[in-house]
């Protein structure tokens, strides 16, 4: 393709990053034949390879929706609902879409067949899915060193467990956010591989916060070894939904190469880059040019773009841009790392899920191909981003509320801060801010902290499994009203003691039409309300 640029390196050498585990990993005994699998006349009486005859499906299929069925812009209400019958037939036309078919064998080259994906196979997955996806990453991510390849996972939380295998000695420490995927921290765990969090402020990870984690590490007192693998979310950092610039990336980048430190960039939100929140009287509707090279370049670029090392392994996922049961993503990254990889995939997962792949390649490599892909990514993120707005604002309805930028009191210095009072109630002025948040700019989540610093200490309980911090006791309420959120300390890189004064909370906007996202922001505003009522009444 176009893209690649021949007077690119190759990658450096990050052979000492492998763990010991990794470098006992040997070929597959079985899976080291396959390579003369593929040679025409070969008679195949090696393996234990069922005959495809004998496999019960003639054919597997679907109906693919079009890749343009998602507006561009974020004014028209989304085909998925309780509601959408009503809007197709009095406000859009009906969802179009199209049949997948895939046969038992081949009707030419270069064809899907449930022969090939539903048969023992090579880690590396389908031959004709590997190379969409090489071509998808050429195409929208554009590594910056020459012998970069992909590999095909069964999603991101299979790809962090290859590469805490691979990376990781036990007793190592990695490095995350201070607020990070609790998974992921985990999934690490039992392999005594625990995080160190580095300071966060208006784009995720402080570039000099984690500068002066590395300088300033202290082995013995530490009690392990100066880190060399980086766990981050950089788009949509979960839990906090910031996204992180270009520039920033090449300041962490630099950072890392004058550490020696591995960045594992976990992207599932890649796409869902919905920008700024503009507040309901001030939105208006845009005009969207439909070019998918024009959605590609407004996408802030991957640690890939500034990649000239090697030292990142990106993971992505098809959980959310296509099905999250898909079990479907790829790893880019260089070489060795992808060898490695692979070793150990063939004796865990083996060949993902070939019905996935086979739905999947076709929808992709067949059905839509690249350019219409893309375009239903920039749906996709047309219609997160009105979600994203339905969310904040039933959240703003919910109370009185201003705008300021964080001095760093909050969690992250530079960010656009909404601070939210009650709109009743006669301790309304001396209870001051009940809640402040900052509107996510991607992702599929809103961060909120309450502050309980005009609430007196909880009070002691007699039923010892009672909660005993306002964060929890506040959860409680919320999940027995009928709305269940995320509690902050869920995401706390290592283990916090409850603070008496604040708590946190993760809201997804992603799952639920905006009646739902209303209605539940409805119930938000409502007990909390009457938690604080009740707290100061107690009080008294």
């Amino acid at each position: 393709m176009a893209y690649a640029n021949e007077k690119l390196a190759d990658a450096v050498d990050l052979t000492h990053h492998l763990s010991e585990l990794s470098k006992r990993r040997k070929t597959s005994p079985l899976k080291g034949m396959q390579k003369y699998m593929t040679k025409p006349g070969t008679l195949m009486l090696a393996g234990g390879l069922p005959d495809p005859s004998y496999f019960p499906f003639a054919s597997i299929g679907g109906e693919a929706m079009a890749p343009d069925s998602y507006a561009l812009t974020t004014d028209k209400p989304s085909s998925s609902g309780p509601l959408s019958w009503l809007w197709n037939i009095f406000g859009a036309s009906k969802d179009k879409t199209t049949p997948i078919v895939i046969p038992r064998f081949p009707t030419g080259p270069n064809e899907l067949s449930l022969a090939d994906s539903l048969q023992y196979g090579p880690a590396t997955g389908v031959a004709l899915l590997q190379q969409f996806i090489h071509d998808f990453a050429e195409r929208v991510y554009q590594p910056g060193y020459k012998n970069w390849t992909t590999l095909i996972h069964v999603g991101n939380t299979d790809g962090w467990s290859r590469c805490v295998q691979t990376l990781c000695n036990p007793g190592e420490v990695i490095l995350t956010e201070e607020w990070t995927y609790p998974s992921a921290v985990a999934l690490a765990a039992p392999y005594e591989v625990t995080p160190v969090p580095v300071g966060m402020d208006a784009e995720g990870m402080s570039a000099s916060s984690l500068e002066d984690v590395l300088a300033n590490w202290d082995e013995a007192a530490r009690g392990a070894k100066r880190p060399h693998v980086m766990y981050t979310v950089p788009v949509g950092q979960n839990p906090c939904g910031m996204t992180m610039g270009l520039q920033r990336k090449k300041e962490i980048y630099e950072i890392c190469v004058k550490y020696d430190v591995v960045i594992v960039e976990d992207d599932p939100y890649y796409f869902l880059q919905e920008g700024a929140y503009v507040p309901k009287a001030e939105r208006k509707s845009a005009t969207v040019q439909d070019t998918q090279d024009g959605f590609i370049k407004s996408l802030v670029p991957s640690y890939l773009k500034v990649d000239y090392q090697g030292r990142v392994v990106r993971l992505d996922t098809f959980s959310k841009t296509i099905a999250p049961g898909s079990r479907l993503g790829f790893f880019t990254c260089n070489p060795v790392f992808a060898e490695r990889f692979e070793r150990q995939g063939e004796t865990t997962t083996q060949r993902p899920c070939g019905f996935g792949q086979a739905l999947i390649g076709q929808l992709l490599t067949k059905q839509w191909g690249l350019d219409n892909y893309v375009r239903w990514l920039h749906g996709l993120q047309a219609q997160y981003t009105a979600r994203r707005d339905a969310l904040v604002d039933g959240i703003l309805e919910g109370f009185d509320s201003s705008l300021s930028y964080s001095d760093g009191s909050y969690f992250a210095a530079g960010l656009p801060v909404y601070s939210c009072f009650l709109q009743r109630g006669a301790r309304k002025k001396q209870l001051g801010r009940v809640l402040s948040f900052v509107a996510p700019t991607s992702g599929m989540f809103v961060w909120v902290t309450v502050h309980f610093d005009g609430l007196p200490d909880v009070p002691p309980q007699d039923d010892p499994e009672a909660p005993r911090d306002h964060e929890t006791r506040l959860w409680v309420r919320f999940a027995e009203a009928g709305l269940l959120v995320a509690p902050g300390a869920f995401f706390a890189s290592t283990p916090a003691i409850p603070r008496a004064d604040r708590g946190h909370y993760r809201i997804a906007f992603s799952m639920g039409p905006h009646e739902t996202l209303k209605k539940g922001m409805g119930i938000f505003t409502k007990q909390l309300q009457a938690y604080f009522d009740d707290a100061l009444a107690r009080g008294a």
